[in-house]
């Protein structure tokens, strides 16, 4: 059976048919000279993919149209939303990573990404300001018998100087990895240009991986989607095309998706989705190391824990068995802590300096804003944050960060 050959996104091969429309930019993520996906200037969004022997080509619901020159092509008819989105082709029911783009990995598969831009997007570009370092660590945990690793964001000035600076654990959601905050989640600009415009402070930021397991513990809640054979005994349904699919990062009205107000609410109890493995794990292996490692100032005044979507229900479960560990909290798309949680409020409001909920506003934010007034009628620092025109997504969680971190370490 002859192969299908299958090239994405045109030029990026040297093989150029056709040039984009000229109000048509090339998506910031495209791999150097691909022009396609190329983002209009209404934000809708144009594909181009050869697949010269396949019989369907899509990108999540959007069904693309083989012309005469064998590129099979589609223009969004909705502009997607704002900000990162993963997406992926599925060539003839099999769905690949796009290779015009670079690759990011969330809701366990590899996937293409495409930026749309913001109306705010200056808070998170690289700007002309002292800059931090974000570097790998390696390290071996007793818990889980297995070496981790995790991304360890400096402030400017932390290389070559010898202060001490306070730590904030940041975590990813599921089906993501320690990368995602650095590469879908840009920390490190969003606090370099938070720290130049002194509306934060420097800090050390540690993004460790939470899907964590003691030896013998079934992991098949974070394995990725499509193995074969597939790891549970009990395999979930096959998931929804790339693109199109909710999870993190896969927001209504992403490119090709469903529309925007049509996509999973905010996720609100925690239930599996967060596990102590973890929580024994940063207590035991992960804190001390950092500690031993960095310049890292101890003790709970001097540490943060936050998380979106999945990594808010885990800082959930982390933080508040161990309030003497932690004194501001943060969730992004993960839940809130409602009074009646809460055994000793006066013993709370001494220990935790500031605890924030945020979402997206196409999320359900009803019950986050409403634990926030019962926590602030109790005398407790309780922020509330939603993000205009975002549901489930990274831009979500980068405006929640803008606003997160400011609050630290006062």
């Amino acid at each position: 059976m002859k192969p299908t050959p299958v090239v994405l996104a045109l030029c990026a091969a040297g093989l150029c048919w056709g040039q984009a429309p000229a109000d048509c930019k090339p998506n910031p993520l495209n791999v150097p000279e691909a022009k396609y996906p190329c983002i209009f200037p209404d934000n809708r969004v144009m594909y181009r993919v050869i697949a010269s022997n396949a019989q369907s080509v899509r990108v999540g619901n959007l069904n693309l149209t083989k012309g005469p020159d064998d590129v099979w092509s589609g223009t969004t008819a909705q502009p997607a939303v704002e900000g990162f989105h993963y997406y992926g082709v599925n060539i003839d029911g099999a769905t690949v990573a796009d290779p015009a783009t670079r690759t990011y990995f969330g809701s366990g598969w590899w996937n293409a990404g495409i930026e749309i831009p913001a109306p705010d997007q200056e808070f998170y570009q690289p700007k002309e300001v002292p800059r931090g370092r974000v570097s790998e660590q390696w390290y071996f945990s007793k818990v889980t018998g297995k070496w981790r690793r995790c991304f360890v964001y400096t402030p400017p000035g932390y290389d070559g100087g010898k202060n001490k600076y306070p730590v904030f654990y940041l975590l990813h959601g599921w089906g993501e990895d320690e990368t995602a905050w650095f590469n879908q989640g840009r920390v490190d600009y969003i606090m370099d240009n938070l720290i130049a415009d002194k509306k934060a402070k420097p800090m050390i930021i540690v993004i460790d991986n939470l899907n964590a397991v003691k030896p013998g513990d079934s992991a098949t809640i974070f394995a990725g989607r499509g193995l074969v054979p597939d790891p549970s005994d009990h395999p979930a349904p096959p998931p929804a095309a790339r693109g199109g699919a909710a999870g993190p990062g896969r927001g209504p009205g992403a490119p090709g998706g469903a529309p925007a107000g049509q996509g999973a609410a905010g996720r609100g109890g925690r239930g599996m989705l967060s596990n102590s493995a973890f929580s024994e794990m940063m207590l035991t292996d992960l804190i001390p190391m950092i500690e031993k490692t960095y310049r890292a100032l101890p003790g709970a005044a001097n540490r943060a824990m936050a998380g979106l979507s999945m990594g808010g229900m885990q800082t959930h479960t982390t933080a508040m068995a161990n309030l003497d560990k932690f004194a501001y909290i943060g969730l992004f798309s993960g839940g809130n802590i409602p009074l009646a949680e809460i055994k000793d409020p006066a013993a709370f409001k001494k220990q935790v300096k500031a605890v924030f909920f945020g979402n997206g506003q196409l999320e359900n934010s009803a019950p986050s804003k409403a634990a926030v007034e019962e926590l602030k009628n109790a005398g407790i620092n309780a922020f509330f944050y939603e993000s205009p025109r975002t549901a489930h997504e990274f831009l979500t969680w980068r405006r929640c960060l803008r606003e997160f971190a400011p609050l630290l370490f006062k």
